[in-house]
């Protein structure tokens, strides 16, 4: 059975909406799961019909512009959290470390694959979810420039528990996943949580190639995918 986590992104206390990355044009969440966009009333909502772990992104954090780091430590409370907070390296890891259960290491904000490696050294896998990050089919990265295929090397040798396979592109679409990306990550398919734009089709389909889990936003909020079944 596919595990739907369900997905929020936060912005000066609210869950917001928006499309492919484009996060100057976000707006506050609609959420069949609550009367507003409060994380922690999202959280009870999500809660209360079944969901047992939750992914937030506080994008005032990625993009150094403040954070909502008790906002995600009150959810943490209620639902665990898997985080990303833009972690840069082993120092950033450890301090999220307080506030959610799972930390989110993002290709996008990610130093170095040093730190990386610092990161698996010291702490336990199950705190770990290494995040690849996708844009027009290559990997997505500020700090280190390498291909998909380099970073899949890196990801066998570290053999996370968990990885996001994460198309930017396709967030908030609903257009479907990315096939092209998910044959290239077919041998670490055990691991693989896929992300980024899926809709109530693909999900069937990803659950009969035999993925075990996806993050699901917009179609989850929206009511078109139910979060158990």
């Amino acid at each position: 059975m596919l595990k739907k986590i369900p997905v929020i992104d936060l912005k000066q206390h609210q869950a917001v909406s928006g499309k492919s990355g484009m996060r100057d044009t976000y707006t506050p969440l609609n959420t069949i799961f609550a009367p507003s966009s409060s994380p922690v009333e999202i959280a009870q909502g999500l809660k209360l019909n079944g969901a047992d772990e939750m992914y937030i992104a506080d994008l005032d954090l990625i993009e150094s512009q403040g954070h909502n780091i008790d906002d995600i430590r009150m959810v943490n409370t209620i639902l665990p959290v898997m985080f990303d907070g833009g972690v840069k390296n082993l120092e950033a890891f450890e301090f999220f470390l307080d506030y959610a259960y799972k930390i989110i290491v993002p290709t996008e904000t990610l130093e170095s694959i040093d730190e990386m490696r610092k990161i698996f050294e010291k702490y336990p896998k199950e705190r770990i979810v290494v995040s690849v990050d996708v844009k027009n089919n290559e990997l997505l990265s500020k700090n280190f420039d390498m291909s998909l295929a380099e970073f899949k090397e890196i990801l066998k040798e570290l053999d996370p528990n968990e990885i996001i396979l994460l198309d930017i592109t396709g967030v908030g679409t609903e257009k479907g996943y990315n096939r092209q990306l998910l044959d290239e990550f077919e041998d670490l398919k055990d691991k693989l949580i896929i992300a980024g734009g899926l809709n109530k089709q693909s999900i069937g389909e990803l659950d009969a190639l035999g993925i075990k889990k996806v993050l699901i936003g917009t179609s989850l909020h929206s009511g078109e995918v139910k979060l158990i079944g």
